[in-house]
C-alpha cells in the first residue's frame, strides 16, 4: 500500500510506492494554526465558524482514500470525519496569495489553510491521484509540537538490564 509522509516543519510531502520506493516530494501548504491535535467537531461545521487556533493539521497515521468533497472535486481524504483531506492548491482567495506560499523557502508562509493539505496541481494529479487510485494506503503527518512517540507510540520496547 503506498504512503504519505508529511514533515509540517518544513511544509514538505513525500509520496511512497509500497515497496518504499520515493515517487517525489512538494511542499505543501497547512493549517494555519501551530499544533497537532484536532477539535472535536471541526470536520462537521462551516469553514467559517472554525477558530483561527482550531485551524490544524492533526498529526498521526491515517488511513487514506480518494473520493470527493463537498465541490465533487477529487480530494484524497486524509480523514472524512475530520474534514481533513490532500488537494491540489485552492487559489479562490488572491488576498491568501497560495501559489506564491507554496513557492516560499520560509515553511511559516505555508501556514495558511483551515487544515487541509494543499499541495502543487500537477503533484496531486501526476502522483498522489494515480497511485492512490487503486487501494488507498497510509498518511504519516509528522508533529509540530508533540514528541514523535506521542503521536506514534514506539516500534520497540526497550528494558534496562
Amino acid at each position: 500500500m503506498p504512503f504519505v509522509i508529511l514533515d509540517k516543519k518544513q511544509a514538505k510531502i513525500f509520496v511512497y510506492e509500497k515497496d518504499g520506493r520515493n515517487l517525489g516530494g512538494a511542499p505543501a501548504l497547512l493549517g494555519i494554526a501551530i499544533g497537532d491535535k484536532y477539535y472535536p467537531g471541526t470536520g462537521q461545521i462551516k469553514l467559517s465558524q472554525i477558530r483561527v487556533e482550531e485551524r490544524t493539521t492533526p498529526a498521526g497515521r491515517f488511513q487514506a482514500r480518494l473520493g470527493k468533497n463537498t465541490h465533487g472535486q477529487e480530494v484524497l481524504w486524509v480523514n472524512y470525519d475530520m474534514g481533513i483531506a490532500i488537494h491540489p492548491v485552492v487559489t479562490s482567495n488572491p488576498k491568501e496569495h497560495r501559489l506564491e506560499r507554496l513557492r516560499s523557502q520560509d515553511p511559516k508562509q505555508h501556514r495558511i489553510s483551515f487544515g487541509c493539505i494543499n499541495v502543487p496541481k500537477n503533484f496531486y494529479n501526476t502522483i498522489i491521484s494515480p497511485i492512490f487510485k487503486a487501494q488507498g494506503g497510509i498518511v504519516y503527518v509528522l508533529p509540530d509540537e508533540m514528541n514523535i512517540r506521542e503521536v506514534f507510540g514506539t516500534y520497540f520496547q526497550t528494558t534496562s538490564i
